[in-house]
């Protein structure tokens, strides 16, 4: 029944096919807009962090005159699907929901449609190695000659189940490292993945790109503002928040958060975001699961925050920290985060991370959170909004997939 659904719902993208068929049209710059087929593990309405990155390049991207659509699974009935530029791909959720990893296992409908879309791009930028419509979509480009970029989010997750742990460095030496040496260009959005792999034999040089920023969204916010917002939430002036965004996985922590929260009574935990890891049954007081929120509550709930707090591991640059960042506020990551760029890393508490041992990380965590005193911090902001930009990651991926003689 999801499948048929599913594939009902495909065939109402067909609208666009004449759009996408049709002669280039031009950039801005007079050059030949780009037919560029984006494939990620989700959607954003489904998905996480590289979905969301995903969106706002795409939305670039288009914004520069190029013409975008975007592949990736769809394991049921999702809202507000399909919209005329996606192309969903039926898939099986159910290893995702056993290992708390996010692996849509796609069925032969959506290969045949993949392909069917490749052969009409001109150009494919693939968001993450490690996913069965990534490696696919290598295959199908690679066969016809169409130029690939491959964004690389993240590197080794050392899982604590040693199955999947030993499963991730397998698939990184056997698959993430042969197709990053495949594409046009690599790019990674984060120094310290990118160091994780100096060992491929490049192609051409990778490149370090950081995600872009909504600075109309995310900035500083006015006292009032931050104000109205705690007194919505029942939060008091005296309370500090610590805020966590992200999916309720293993790998983001969620065990951290639990004794985190568990430690700081007489801090409130806002947790914003969704999962199979239920927080509403640790029965915690000073915990607020908020649920999943769209981007304008997000930037309230950063106005509400005193930091961000994300104990995961196995991360790129999460855009949720590069997001609080431009709002100033205090950011106590995992060692993968604090890294990722350099010129923030003064920014950023980073904080090791023991995946097999929550007590100890969330120990620590709770140890740098009572050293701080949680201000906003005016010059972390201005870093953020001058650095990350969305059009500028867009002219460099364009730039990538233009023909070359």
């Amino acid at each position: 029944m999801i499948i048929s659904s599913i594939d009902r719902s495909c065939s109402t993208v067909s609208i666009r096919r004449d759009a996408w068929r049709s002669k280039p049209r031009h950039d801005g710059g007079g050059r030949n807009a780009v037919k560029i087929l984006i494939v990620s593990p989700y959607f954003e309405e489904q998905g996480g962090g590289v979905e969301r990155v995903a969106a706002r390049s795409g939305e670039a991207l288009a914004a520069a005159g190029h013409v975008c659509r975007w592949a990736a699974a769809v394991a049921g009935p999702v809202g507000g699907l399909p919209r005329p530029e996606h192309i969903p791909l039926a898939a099986w959720d159910g290893l995702s929901r056993i290992t708390g990893a996010p692996l849509p296992f796609l069925f032969p409908t959506a290969f045949r449609r993949l392909g069917r879309a490749v052969r009409e791009a001109d150009a494919v930028i693939i968001h993450d190695a490690l996913y069965l419509s990534s490696i696919a979509t290598m295959i199908f480009a690679r066969a016809i000659g169409r130029p690939v970029v491959l964004v690389q989010h993240i590197g080794l997750v050392t899982y604590r189940n040693p199955l999947l742990r030993t499963a991730m460095r397998i698939a990184n030496r056997l698959v993430a490292r042969p197709m990053l040496r495949a594409a046009r260009r690599a790019i990674f959005i984060s120094a310290a993945v990118r160091d994780q792999f100096g060992d491929v034999a490049w192609r051409e040089p990778p490149l370090l790109l950081f995600n872009g920023l909504e600075a109309e969204r995310f900035g500083l916010p006015c006292a009032s503002r931050r104000a109205r917002i705690r007194g919505e939430l029942g939060i008091t002036d005296k309370q500090s928040v610590l805020l966590f965004v992200g999916r309720f996985v293993e790998k983001k922590g969620l065990s951290v958060l639990r004794r985190l929260a568990a430690s700081l009574p007489n801090h409130h935990v806002l947790l914003a975001g969704a999962g199979p890891i239920e927080p509403r049954a640790w029965q915690l007081a000073n915990i607020d699961c908020i649920g999943p929120v769209d981007r304008d509550r997000l930037a309230d709930l950063y106005a509400a925050a005193d930091a961000l707090v994300l104990p995961s591991h196995g991360e790129g640059y999460p855009l949720v920290v590069q997001e609080a960042l431009a709002c100033g506020l205090t950011v106590f990551a995992g060692l993968d985060s604090a890294r990722a760029d350099p010129g923030a890393a003064k920014f950023i508490h980073g904080i090791e991370v023991t995946p097999d041992n929550s007590k100890v990380t969330a120990d620590r965590f709770a140890a740098a959170i009572r050293r701080s005193s949680l201000e906003r911090n005016a010059a972390a902001s201005a870093h953020a909004l001058a650095t990350y930009s969305w059009s500028t990651m867009a002219r460099s991926i364009a730039c990538e997939l233009e023909e070359r003689p």
